[in-house]
């Protein structure tokens, strides 16, 4: 082969490998904007709606009591998701902007990197939780979920969204006492499940499980729908979330039966994390109202009775939360200082998690 051949070849290689870089890089920043424009335009359309007639309060903070439990280094964390350890008393928190995983100790006033940005090649890191075997699930919206080992942060498992499915945005997750994860999609409207046989292959395409647009109320285009998830510590149900419509859907998980919460004295419009107690109480972060409710649950989780309202400018758009002895952790999201609310716009303060009591 002659060398004139040979160089053609090679910058005919090197044009080739750059395109498909090219191409591969603006497709993930198209996929990256059409998330925030679908999150921007949840966010917006909760903002404009009126504030729920929410019962209970006593004054800005409901009479709650409201600090600072610790920070997250960076300057452009937007961190959205948060999970406690029991055994370990550790809390993980996830960055929505670039899917950085912090990990806060017991004690500590500023949480250190556990998993860093882009970390197998994640993007974002939405829904958290730690399993009964002291493993950390970490949602990334725009592929699925991915599991690791807490002690050595080695990646267990990983599963997808099946190829070919555009417009999803995975959100949240809860575990059931089987070992079962459930994750809702806000965009798709549908309940993925990943079990622990799934779990043990290491491996593999998300689950639909349940289909909730049949029963979700109409909603604008490009507004989200489904995003907090929890789950009953018997495992009798799943409480999912429409943010938009602020209503709570319960899916009986031996029937599969979807049917609305009955909601009394307020909704759950901006709604973002839940969190369910075992003697039936259920806590709520409403990002853009900067609000937390408590609500008391029917003993079959069909009714739900608002019981306590806190409203306080310093909760900083709270995205998600979690219960721990004698507090709640608040994720502070500040998604609107140039987050994805007001990409941009705004500049943020030091990213925290606040420490609530009362609620």
């Amino acid at each position: 082969m002659t060398k004139t051949k040979t160089k053609a070849m090679t910058r005919t290689r090197t044009r080739t490998t750059v395109s498909t870089k090219t191409a591969a890089s603006t497709k993930t920043a198209a996929r990256k904007a059409f998330l925030v424009a679908a999150l921007a335009g949840a966010l917006v359309l909760g903002a404009a709606a009126p504030a729920p007639a929410l019962a209970g309060a006593e004054g800005p903070s409901g009479g709650a009591r409201i600090s600072t439990a610790f920070s997250l280094p960076g300057a452009k964390v937007y961190p959205e998701g948060i999970a406690a350890d029991p055994r370990t008393r550790a809390v993980y928190v996830g960055s929505y902007a670039d899917g950085t995983v912090y990990r806060a100790r017991p004690g500590q006033a500023q949480a250190e990197v556990f998993l860093p940005a882009g970390t197998d090649g994640r993007h974002t890191a939405n829904g958290l939780r730690v399993d009964a075997f002291g493993r950390l699930w970490v949602t990334d919206s725009t592929q699925g979920v991915a599991v690791y080992d807490t002690a050595t942060r080695t990646l267990l498992a990983r599963f997808e969204v099946a190829a070919g499915t555009s417009a999803r945005f995975v959100n949240d997750l809860t575990i059931t006492p089987d070992g079962t994860a459930y994750l809702t999609d806000s965009i798709r409207g549908v309940i993925y499940r990943v079990t622990p046989r799934q779990l043990a292959a290491g491996s593999g395409v998300l689950t639909e499980a349940y289909d909730l647009t049949p029963a979700l109320r109409p909603r604008p285009a490009g507004t989200f729908s489904l995003n907090g998830i929890t789950s009953d510590r018997a495992g009798r149900y799943l409480l999912a979330v429409d943010m938009t419509a602020g209503d709570l859907y319960r899916v009986d998980l031996r029937t599969g039966a979807v049917r609305r919460v009955a909601l009394s004295g307020g909704d759950l419009k901006a709604a973002d994390g839940l969190d369910l107690a075992p003697d039936g109480t259920l806590r709520v972060a409403h990002n853009v109202t900067n609000t937390l409710t408590r609500w008391q649950l029917g003993a079959d989780g069909t009714r739900a009775r608002l019981t306590r309202t806190v409203t306080d400018p310093s909760l900083q758009i709270p995205t998600t939360l979690a219960r721990v002895p004698g507090r709640t952790l608040v994720v502070r999201s500040q998604f609107d200082k140039g987050g994805p609310m007001n990409p941009g716009t705004g500049t943020p303060t030091t990213f925290t998690v606040a420490s609530v009591r009362g609620l």
